[in-house]
């Protein structure tokens, strides 16, 4: 025996007013389907998505999970009956996919609640704190005899609190014989999910509900509603860095994406964002207003305050990354330092190195990138520009203001820039003749 679950991925999401599908809509740096992937993950054996037609981009963010199509948007019942062949002989859970925010715990408790015997259908529910239009569950308590869609409801039904959000489960056998007598006889002639529950009343079965908070089951239909399912994410990322031991001084303002990494006794301080792939070491402090993706940081580096560190840098520990100071491909070796107005692309800069305000790597020549190497403990003075590819041996000194185009020794000093020439009093001689003019 083994469970399934099938995440409905087809829909369009007209009301995105967007040409990209509904569930690659993005939540904390990931698509709305991912999320909801790796909370299955947790609990089942096979996930399954069905997709529409023309949905490639969608299949290419399942995998490498099934997918399947539905040839025709005829409703969400429909689209579940187009994976009954994957249903497999255990249970089988079907979730939506613009409610990203189910955790696998709540799935787990789906299958749980199955598994107990007395139900041969469960259903997923929750107490918005504004009904409004829900479909309202009706039954006593732990137990569904209908849904009543907001329309039809009665004043005494639109009181009921508990509504209903999508999330079925039940063995996969009875799963694909309820689905096949749905019927579509309503206003858009359509094959709903929801009537699962009368089809398996219908036949005497027993349909339990599993209550979960709101805002796991916040649906996403429309950029007002992801943005408030961001903002949830949020709450949610940020609540369990702290529980592991990160500091935050203004956590509300802080942006974390799903799979950011942060060690024990990492200090982040106001406005900081970061972007997919960032892993922290323990004691690094990040200063406020800066943006990391795609990064590493070793313990005790302190970066910015207003740094960015873009996809492939990695900060040594102890290193220093300091106010716009951008990276990119980059390696910063342990205790180096790049403190102010510096850009270091395409390069390996080797421990304790210094880089001098106003230093850049000059990394790409309109055609190809090229890499810089500046070696161990050198020093790089102000406003040089390191034109790659090109080489700084260990201990070397350049110039400030300097042009490097051509590799320094190790323990070399290394100038590249013009002569200073004074012609005494000829400021004075500019200053008559423009003020003739």
């Amino acid at each position: 025996m083994h469970n399934t679950a099938v995440i409905l991925a087809a829909g369009l999401g007209t009301r995105m007013k967007s040409s990209r599908p509904k569930v690659l809509h993005r939540i904390a740096g990931q698509p709305m389907l991912a999320h909801l992937l790796a909370a299955c993950k947790t609990v089942f054996a096979e996930t399954v998505v069905v997709t529409g037609p023309d949905m490639d981009d969608v299949a290419r963010a399942a995998a490498p999970h099934p997918t399947v199509i539905q040839r025709e948007r005829l409703g969400t019942a429909h689209a579940a009956l187009a994976a009954a062949d994957r249903f497999g002989a255990g249970a089988v859970t079907i979730v939506y996919g613009d409610n990203p925010l189910v955790s696998g715990a709540t799935l787990q408790r789906l299958g749980a609640r199955l598994g107990a015997g007395d139900a041969a259908l469960v259903l997923l529910g929750t107490r918005p704190p504004e009904p409004c239009a829900f479909g309202r569950i009706v039954g006593p308590a732990g137990f569904a005899e209908r849904i009543v869609e907001f329309a039809d409801a009665s004043e005494a039904e639109r009181a009921i609190g508990l509504c209903n959000v999508g999330g079925f489960s039940a063995a996969a056998t009875d799963m694909r014989r309820w689905l096949g007598q749905i019927g579509n006889g309503n206003a858009k002639g359509e094959y709903y999910l929801t009537d699962l529950v009368a089809v398996a009343r219908a036949e005497g079965a027993t349909v339990a509900v599993v209550e979960a908070p709101w805002d796991e089951c916040r649906g996403v239909n429309s950029r007002a509603e992801l943005a408030a399912a961001e903002a949830a994410m949020q709450s949610r990322l940020r609540a369990s860095a702290l529980a592991a031991g990160v500091t935050m001084t203004a956590p509300e303002t802080v942006f974390l994406a799903a799979d950011t990494a942060l060690a024990a006794d990492v200090t982040i301080e106001p406005h900081v964002v970061f972007g997919a792939g960032v892993a922290v070491g323990p004691d690094v402090m990040i200063r406020a207003f800066s943006h990391l993706e795609g990064c590493t940081i070793a313990a005790g580096a302190v970066i910015g305050p207003y740094a960015r560190l873009r996809p492939g840098s990695e900060i040594g520990a102890g290193a220093h990354v300091g106010n716009f100071v951008e990276l990119k491909a980059a390696r910063l070796g342990a205790g180096a330092k790049a403190n102010h107005l510096t850009y270091l692309g395409d390069a390996e800069i080797g421990p304790r190195a210094n880089i001098g305000a106003g230093t850049i790597t000059c990394n790409y020549d309109g055609f190809a990138k090229h890499r810089t190497t500046i070696g161990a403990d050198a020093f790089i003075g102000s406003d040089v520009a390191l034109v790659a590819p090109v080489s700084v041996g260990d201990r070397a000194i350049i110039a400030a203001g300097s042009v490097i185009t051509d590799p320094v020794a190790a323990d070399a000093l290394a100038l590249a820039r013009g002569r200073q020439v004074e012609k005494p009093g000829r400021a004075a001689e500019l200053r008559m003749t423009k003020g003739k003019r």
